[in-house]
């Protein structure tokens, strides 16, 4: 009677394991981005919204960007600390700062209105830190 060997040898098994590790150092640091990419847009990015369409509301009513600060004509006032926020505000000219705490390293979110009185025409530009880290997008 022959002996039929079924199953992995140790070498096949390794190479499984090797290359799961492998996969695994990339994965991890990867998912870790995304959680912080997703915590943010979720709960800082998402926050300036309410905030967007009142300046932007402002802006029109005011054919202007002058006076569009929080609390302010409908505009609702600076926000304190909430999840991942640490504080939202509206500046001078209608600028939204939203700023994370360090569950999101510290990042910002600036959003800035463009207004041409003429043309009647309002554009908002994306800045702050989290443009550079990769958290948020134009």
């Amino acid at each position: 009677m022959v002996k039929v060997q079924k199953g992995f040898t140790l070498i096949e098994l390794m190479i499984v394991i090797a290359i799961i590790g492998i996969l695994a150092a990339v994965a991890v640091p990867q998912y870790g981005q995304y959680t912080k990419r997703a915590k943010f847009v979720g709960e800082v990015v998402n926050q300036a919204a309410p905030y967007k369409a009142a300046v932007s509301l402002c802006i029109q009513d005011q054919n202007s960007t002058t006076g569009c600060i929080a609390g302010d004509h409908n505009i609702p006032p600076a926000k304190g600390a909430e999840g991942a926020l640490t504080s939202l505000d509206v500046g001078a000219l209608g600028v939204i700062t939203a700023t994370g705490n360090t569950e999101v390293d510290g990042d910002t979110y600036i959003l800035t209105p463009g207004y041409v009185a003429a043309s009647n025409k309002l554009t908002w530009s994306v800045g702050g830190t989290c443009l550079t880290n990769g958290l948020c997008r134009e």
